[in-house]
């Protein structure tokens, strides 16, 4: 039995990065979307979503059939409900990488606004990133990495102030970017809400490690 549930678990954590990989390359390829004016990748992107919200539907289905079955205690347990918290947060991720990619399907090249491309850059690189090493931290159970990581929410907070500031110079310098620099905005606030959901995968590595719940702001 012990070694069946092992092999269930096992199979879980795989599932678990799998769906990390896929959210991280959903965001990859909505900033490069947006940034490039890549209407069919952003196309790609969001017909493609209904696979991370399957995968997550999967990895639930799977966690409460092994709570039921085997009724784990202490770390497996943890283990299990780590991983059903966490599917949760890289959904509304890819949720908001969606939203970017619709964002990409509004503007043209006549409203780039090279500096704020630029912070979008920067900010989907980081949030890639994050993604990539919170499921490194997940795997190898680092609460030290997971604060680190936790960190550079922080740093995304402070680009999408600096992203919300230089758009409302455009808007109030020429109008007709009006439109463009509200997009930028909103594209900017979705990428530091990812930031957000990776966060809260870094508390629940905590939980797995310690038992703790606690708060990274």
């Amino acid at each position: 039995m012990r070694r069946l549930f092992d092999d269930e678990l096992e199979e879980l954590d795989s599932d678990f990065t799998e769906m990390g990989l896929l959210v991280a390359d959903r965001i990859s390829a909505a900033v490069t979307a947006f940034t490039d004016r890549d209407t069919q990748l952003a196309d790609r992107v969001i017909n493609h979503d209904h696979e991370v919200n399957e995968r997550e539907i999967a990895l639930e289905q799977k966690s409460f059939e092994m709570i039921a079955l085997y009724q784990p205690v202490t770390t497996d347990l943890r283990e299990i409900v780590t991983i059903l918290k966490a599917v949760s947060d890289l959904e509304r991720a890819a949720d908001h990488a969606r939203n970017i990619a619709h964002a990409a399907l509004k503007v043209t090249d006549k409203e780039r606004i090279p500096e704020l491309e630029a912070l979008i850059n920067q900010m989907g690189t980081k949030t890639t990133q994050m993604i990539r090493d919170v499921l490194t931290a997940y795997t190898s159970v680092d609460e030290d990495r997971a604060k680190q990581i936790a960190q550079i929410g922080q740093e995304l907070d402070e680009l999408n102030h600096d992203a919300r500031n230089l758009s409302y110079e455009h808007m109030k310098s020429d109008p007709e970017f009006k439109t463009a620099a509200s997009i930028y905005v909103n594209v900017a606030q979705d990428l530091d809400r990812i930031g957000d959901y990776v966060t809260n995968v870094c508390e629940w590595i905590i939980y797995l490690k310690s038992g703790r719940i606690v708060e990274l702001d």
